[in-house]
């Protein structure tokens, strides 16, 4: 604080920060000379910003006492300090000496008593005294939301972890679990007030669902060890596979000789964000330089915290859950490939019921026909007719071939097949059901295709292929005998995607949403920013602490992009304050999976 007075009871040196350290044995304290470093306006711009999450009231109601002495501090004091810590530090960190500060010594007296904050003397007496009040509401604050049963700060035996997990209750914990996710995804909520009619003007409801990792402020623990890591709610992250330790999910065999070479990148959480875009509408040049203002930035509107690798399907849906519970709508959503492997009941079907339409890409062993019904092919997420060529159904197992294959395809091969199998898909008839079913007529009967099983549709045109039914002992399948099926939710709904896969309209989806969750990704771990990455920014263990503090640093980045975006638009002048800066999207219906077509020279 660099206009502070700092004066040392005995003689000393003057020290980085601006403190006096004294000699040995004298004490210390600092003098403020009455100066308030957060102006009125500014504490009650953090007290809205509190107000507009909603959740001050229903925390001190939680944690309420009906004996013993009085809080010195209220709940909505203590979420203001974060805020006003958090929004004071470039990385949108909470530091609980820094809180105490500043709710001790930095805003106005009348602030202070509203939030039943003492007159402490500012020296070392009172500084500590005022970090104990502030440390321990927010202790006791964690303690009540807290879906983990395991101490933290310490290191545990095998024998003591397993006894709490057997003295927990695991409803209560679950109980914790849903709450804490409501509590900080309303810190989040309130980031967005700026451009709340935006969002509801602009935002259709897609998200990008990924998870990253973040570190914690604790060292790791193998977990051969028999000892717990003192933040035992973390695990390691590991980039291969599906990010779990391999101590825990050991790898299949592997030959005789060989060791095993997978990295343990960090000891952590995974973080899974739901980022906000409308991938219909790609930001347009404004004259001047000026911004598109029907274009929102990407914006984190839902997250939550878990072990890296553990249940990513039912993780993300208690994120869209509790982004829909907020009253946002449901749209387009894109996941990768940790997501469309969950098992459907976790996964797929939760996320079709709360009304979102999904994206996918497929691993290798995924390509060409993965499951049936009524006689009528899944092939990649759609289904189409059972005497479908068999070149179109496995066009992407040819494309993905290598080269020196004689039956491999090129890109440009690929995407004339690709471009083919519309024909051969089943359409849908109506709309789906309460429960999800749907009905889906024959291609034929859908005037996409001939077929002699369908002589109606015969001679409809040239344009039209025609289909070779393939004989069977038992004759036609039922897609075949009647004009239309039904197809219940819980049918390939592993794979299963509204869209065809490859098609132009799957490209533009499924290449925005992912480009935004993963640019966002990058945002807030950005070095010079928020930097969630690294667990120095959040000084404190175990899942809840982590959330809470996870939750300001997300709001942080969503208010600096939103701030960004605002200055791009038109000042009084027709000038923005800042240039905007797009990136021109590759041209629709040149991607496979291999990379997109390059355009021949001219």
């Amino acid at each position: 604080m660099s206009d502070a007075t700092l004066r040392a009871t005995g003689g000393g040196t003057q020290q980085p920060g601006g403190f006096t350290h004294p000699a040995k044995g004298h004490g210390w304290h600092r003098i403020r000379e009455g100066r308030v470093e957060f102006s009125d306006l500014r504490v009650r711009r953090a007290a809205e910003f509190v107000d507009a999450s909603g959740i001050a009231d229903e925390l001190q109601a939680m944690i309420a006492k009906t004996t013993g002495r009085p809080r010195l501090c209220t709940v909505q004091g203590l979420l203001v300090g974060m805020t006003l810590c958090s929004r004071r530090n470039a990385n949108g960190a909470v530091f609980f000496n820094q809180v105490a500060d500043i709710l001790h010594w930095a805003i106005p007296e009348d602030w202070r008593r509203r939030f039943k904050l003492l007159e402490r003397p500012d020296n070392l007496d009172g500084f500590e005294a005022a970090y104990a009040v502030i440390l321990r509401l927010f202790r006791t604050i964690v303690a009540a939301l807290d879906p983990s049963s395991l101490p933290k700060n310490k290191h545990l035996t095998v024998e003591q972890a397993k006894a709490y997990f057997a003295a927990a209750d695991p409803q209560l914990l679950q109980q914790h679990r849903q709450t804490l996710t409501r509590i900080s995804n309303r810190i989040l909520e309130a980031s967005l007030a700026a451009v709340e009619q935006h969002l509801t003007t602009l935002w259709d409801g897609s998200v990008g669902v990924d998870a990253t990792p973040v570190e914690t402020f604790a060292r790791g623990v193998s977990a051969k060890r028999d000892y717990t890591s003192t933040d035992p709610d973390a695990a390691y992250y590991v980039r291969e596979g599906d990010h779990r330790d391999p101590d825990l999910t050991p790898s299949a065999p592997r030959p005789r000789g060989r060791r095993r070479t997978t990295n343990k990148l960090l000891w952590g959480y995974d973080a899974t964000l739901a980022v906000a875009r409308n991938p219909h509408h790609d930001p347009q040049p404004m004259p001047n330089g000026c911004g598109d203002p029907e274009a929102l930035p990407a914006l984190t509107v839902g997250f939550m915290l878990d072990k890296p690798g553990h249940s990513p399907g039912a993780n993300g849906i208690a994120v869209l859950d509790d982004i829909r519970r907020r009253g946002h709508p449901a749209g387009e959503l894109a996941a990768d490939a940790a997501y469309n492997n969950s098992i459907a009941a976790d996964w797929q079907i939760p996320l079709r019921k709360l009304g979102y339409r999904p994206t996918y890409d497929y691993r290798v062993d995924q390509l060409g026909k993965i499951d049936s019904i009524h006689g009528t092919i899944l092939v990649e997420g759609t289904w189409y007719c059972p005497s479908m060529p068999e070149n179109l159904v496995n066009a992407t197992i040819g494309h993905r071939r290598h080269p020196v294959d004689p039956k491999a395809i090129d890109q440009q091969t690929w995407r004339t097949r690709i471009e083919a199998r519309a024909r051969f898909a089943l359409a849908p008839k109506g709309k789906p059901n309460d429960n999800g079913q749907q009905r889906f007529m024959c291609p034929a009967t859908a005037c996409r295709a001939q077929c002699a099983l369908k002589p109606t549709g015969l001679g409809a045109g040239p344009h039209l292929p025609l289909v070779d039914p393939i004989p069977s002992p038992v004759g036609p399948p039922k897609i075949c005998q009647q004009t239309s099926i039904s197809v219940a939710i819980e049918d390939g709904a592993k794979h299963w995607q509204p869209r065809a896969y490859g098609s132009p309209e799957w490209q533009k989806i499924y290449g925005r949403l992912r480009n935004t969750v993963e640019g966002m990704n990058g945002y807030a771990k950005a070095d010079a920013h928020e930097g969630i990455e690294h667990g120095g920014n959040r000084r404190v263990r175990g899942v809840a602490a982590q959330s809470l503090l996870l939750a300001f640093q997300l709001a942080h980045a969503n208010e600096r992009k939103i701030n960004a975006w605002l200055a791009t638009l038109p000042g009084p002048d027709g000038r923005p304050h800042r240039r905007a800066r797009y990136k021109t999207p590759k041209p629709l219906g040149t991607w496979t999976p291999t990379g997109h077509i390059t355009p021949p020279a001219a």
